[in-house]
C-alpha cells in the first residue's frame, strides 16, 4: 500500500518511481494468445500441406520482440519554442524531399540520447541557437513503434542560422508570427504550436505542471496504466493493482504493429473482460527511456497514463490477480485535479504517415 502511495505521488510529481524490476502483466505472447484464442473459428481456417492457417487474421507481432532505434522503432523530437512576442521558431528544410520548406525543428532520436539531448541537439543543428528543455507538451502516437515527443523550453545562447549557414542540417532559421507567407511542409505542426502558445501565454485557465522525461532504459515498449475509479460508498479514489508478483500498477507490452489505443483496449478487456466500463485515456504522467549507445537491447520505452473509470468501483467486476487499493484523501484529491482541462500531458494517437523527420 504505501509503495503504490508513494509511486503515485512520485508519477503526480513526473519523478522517477521505484520498482523492484521492469514488470508486464500482458506481454505480447499473452496478447497473441488471447488473439489466437479469440479471434479463430473453425470455418475461418484452411489447410494447406497439412499445416493450419487462419483466414482474414491480421498477423501477431512477434513474441520476442525488442525494440532497436532506426531499425523497428522510430522515436522522434519536436520542439516548439515560443518568443516573448508569441513568435515560433522555425526551420527551412535542406533535404531533397521538402527542400524549401518549413518546419518545426525536429528530428530522430540517436543513439545513447535522452530525449531532452535530442530536442537540443536538434534545435542547435537547425536553428544554430541553444535551448533550456523545460516541458514536455505532448506525446504522439502514430503506431506502438512509432512516437513523437514534443517539448518546448527557453533559447539560452547561439546565433539564429542565416542563408549564409545553410548546411544538410537546414538552409536557415526565423522567428515566425504569420505562417500564411511560408511553405510549410505539413500541417501537423499547427497543434503543437496552439498547445506550445497556450502554455507560453499561461492563461487563466489550470495548466500541467512541468513534466521532463525520465532517463531510465527499457528493454521493452511498455504501457503503465494509472487506473483510476471512485468509491461511492465513501467517495475516495481507488487505484488499480496487479497482484501477479508484487504488488504494482498495472503495466502491458505495447503492441509494435498496432496502435497504443487498440494495446490499451485489448489489456482493458483482459482485465475487466469483454463488458468494459466507460474510461478514456486521460493523457501522459509520465515518460521513462534512454536509448542504448550503441543500439541494442535497450531502446525501449515505459509511458504512463492516467485512465479513468466513468462508473463506481462497486459496479466494476475484476478479472482475477487484479484489485483496487484506496488512496488517502490528499492524494486521491491530488489525483482527480489532473482530470481537469490542460491538466495534464495530453496522449495524441493518429494515423500514420511517412515522415522523414
Amino acid at each position: 500500500m504505501d509503495s503504490i502511495e508513494e509511486n503515485i505521488g512520485l508519477l503526480l510529481q513526473g519523478k522517477d518511481i521505484e520498482e523492484s524490476q521492469e514488470f508486464c502483466d500482458f506481454t505480447l505472447e499473452d496478447q497473441n494468445e488471447v488473439t489466437d484464442s479469440s479471434a479463430i473459428s473453425p470455418d475461418m481456417c484452411a489447410t494447406v500441406d497439412g499445416i493450419d492457417f487462419a483466414k482474414g487474421v491480421a498477423p501477431s507481432s512477434p513474441a520476442t520482440f525488442t525494440p532497436i532505434l532506426k531499425e523497428n522503432v522510430c522515436f522522434i523530437v519536436a520542439a516548439v519554442l515560443v518568443n516573448e512576442e508569441g513568435h515560433v521558431l522555425m526551420m527551412q528544410e535542406a533535404k531533397k524531399s521538402c527542400a524549401g520548406q518549413w518546419y518545426l525543428p525536429a528530428g530522430r532520436m540517436e543513439e545513447g540520447e535522452t530525449i531532452v539531448e535530442a530536442a537540443k541537439r536538434e534545435v542547435l543543428e537547425e536553428t544554430g541557437l541553444e535551448t533550456d528543455i523545460t516541458t514536455l507538451l505532448m506525446v504522439e502516437s502514430a503506431s506502438g513503434s512509432w512516437f513523437r515527443f514534443v517539448v518546448t523550453g527557453n533559447v539560452t545562447g547561439g546565433t539564429l542560422k542565416t542563408p549564409a549557414d545553410a548546411d544538410e542540417e537546414s538552409l536557415q532559421a526565423m522567428w515566425v508570427g504569420d505562417f500564411s507567407e511560408l511553405t510549410l511542409r505539413g500541417n501537423d505542426i499547427f497543434p503543437l504550436i496552439q498547445k506550445a502558445k497556450q502554455f507560453w501565454m499561461k492563461r487563466e485557465e489550470p495548466w500541467h505542471p512541468t513534466l521532463l522525461p525520465v532517463n531510465k532504459p527499457y528493454t521493452r515498449l511498455l504501457l503503465r496504466l494509472v487506473i483510476a475509479i471512485r468509491k461511492r460508498v465513501n467517495n475516495r479514489v481507488c487505484i488499480l493493482t496487479s497482484d501477479k508478483t508484487a504488488t504494482h500498477l498495472p503495466v502491458t507490452e505495447i503492441n509494435p504493429v498496432r496502435s497504443v489505443h487498440s494495446t490499451l483496449r485489448k489489456y482493458m478487456t483482459e482485465i475487466f473482460g469483454s463488458d468494459l466500463p466507460p474510461h478514456r485515456p486521460q493523457g501522459v504522467l509520465s515518460v521513462e527511456m534512454k536509448t542504448s549507445s550503441p543500439s541494442g537491447n535497450h531502446d525501449g520505452t515505459c509511458i504512463t497514463i492516467l485512465v479513468p473509470i466513468r462508473k463506481a468501483l462497486e459496479d466494476v467486476p475484476l478479472i482475477d490477480k487484479y484489485s483496487w487499493i484506496e488512496l488517502s484523501k490528499p492524494l486521491g484529491e491530488d489525483l482527480l485535479t489532473r482530470m481537469g482541462k490542460n491538466m495534464i500531458v495530453p496522449l495524441n494517437v493518429i494515423r500514420y504517415w511517412e515522415s522523414s523527420a
